[in-house]
């Protein structure tokens, strides 16, 4: 539950600041920044997940390729009360899972070869009920849609550090010096705000998926021992192709990031996951 209201408290920051670069812009620019959000929303709600699925060049399992794994998702679905997503793999040595789709009833899990070799049963069925709580939980949809937010608010921030910059080679009038600063103030901090909410709601729902999943198992050890090896998988596996720009949507981050600071990361530390996991009572 509290994770819930941090969620919604994030997109609601994030629509604020929308909304405000548009008054910004103008009495249209609130009307044109709402039809862009929502074409955006509208794209990224229908295609996503089969652009996150090429950009990891992820193909469809049979039942009678991965008959184990198929059997596993199915009986986790069957628990959460939720559709039997479509099974997909991943070619690579990285051990990571993630989960898309629009909606329970258009879902993928996809795992990683690497992941499928590292990991007991009992820690791989923890890693496959976080991904299908992701599913039950929409998270899929709250992440495009918070992606989306973000990304208009970082392009109309471009926009206004062009702005100043071409205003400021435009002339030295005095009078335009202070709506220059404002350009400069809107095109650096507010994409830094957005980047920073996304992040925030990144984390939030990956806490919430742990808890969904070791309450759908009865009990989070295997989730647990699984995140402490998928910690110590990537540093030795970081994966190389596909961009970091779906690193949000992996278990834990597939790239690895070394020193960043716990604000600019899209997942929680493992050892926060695993504290949270312990406490956790049946």
């Amino acid at each position: 539950m509290e994770n819930t209201v941090k969620t919604v408290l994030f997109l609601g920051l994030l629509t604020g600041i929308l909304i405000g670069i548009g008054y910004l812009f103008g009495p249209y620019g609130l009307i044109i920044g709402l039809i862009f959000a929502v074409l955006m929303n509208f794209f990224a709600y229908f295609f996503s997940d089969k652009i996150v699925l090429w950009m990891y060049q992820a193909k469809e399992v049979s039942k009678s390729e991965k008959p184990e794994l198929h059997a596993m998702i199915e009986g986790i679905a069957r628990i959460a009360k939720i559709p039997k997503p479509k099974v997909y793999l991943v070619k690579s040595a990285n051990p990571n899972a993630f989960a898309t789709g629009r909606n329970p009833k258009h879902a993928v899990v996809a795992v990683t070869t690497g992941i499928l070799e590292l990991l007991h049963k009992d820690e791989l069925q923890g890693v496959l009920a976080h991904e299908i709580s992701h599913i039950k939980n929409r998270d899929i949809l709250i992440a495009s849609i918070a992606a989306t937010l973000a990304g208009i608010i970082s392009f109309v921030g471009a926009m206004a550090r062009w702005g100043a910059i071409f205003g400021a080679l435009g002339g030295n009038d005095d009078d335009n010096g202070g709506g220059i600063l404002g350009f400069l103030v809107l095109g650096i901090i507010t994409p830094i705000m957005a980047f920073l909410i996304q992040m925030a709601i990144s984390r939030s729902r990956e806490y919430q998926a742990d808890e969904s999943a070791a309450r759908l198992l009865g009990s989070g050890e295997g989730l647990v021992k699984a995140l402490k090896k998928l910690e110590d998988g990537v540093k030795e596996h970081p994966m190389k192709a596909g961009g970091e720009a779906g690193a949000s949507l992996f278990i834990v981050n597939p790239f690895s990031w070394k020193g960043f600071m716990k604000i600019l990361s899209t997942h929680p530390a493992t050892e926060d996951r695993v504290k949270r996991l312990q406490s956790l009572t049946f």
